[in-house]
């Protein structure tokens, strides 16, 4: 799902600058609850993910966990072996190289 073209150099400073400026409970109010840019260099974004999500365009770069769990990020798909990140709710942060999925808390 894209939302904004953006070139991939302008993108970390943005998402970094709205949630210094909003705060992070403010970011997931008025947009996807998670976002992060892909190596596809567009901006994606999940609203209330639960389980193990499959980062579309392979997540890169610049991450936004505007949800109210940890994300726990993954080199390989089906969040499977050593999580590379764990984001704490309302983080925001770099993630390098890449992740190919996100693991969510499972809440009911």
């Amino acid at each position: 799902m894209r939302f904004l073209r953006i070139h991939h150099t302008t993108v970390p400073v943005l998402l970094l600058a709205g949630a210094t400026l909003l705060g992070a409970p403010a970011l997931a109010a008025t947009g996807p609850d998670f976002q992060y840019v892909g190596q596809d260099d567009q901006v994606h974004g999940l609203t209330s993910p639960k389980g193990c999500v499959e980062a579309e365009g392979g997540g890169a770069r610049a991450v936004t966990n505007g949800t109210r769990g940890s994300a726990s990020l993954y080199r390989d798909r089906g969040c499977s072996g050593r999580a590379v990140a764990v984001l704490p709710p309302g983080s925001v942060s770099q993630v390098r190289p890449y992740f190919a999925s996100v693991r969510f808390p499972v809440t009911g």
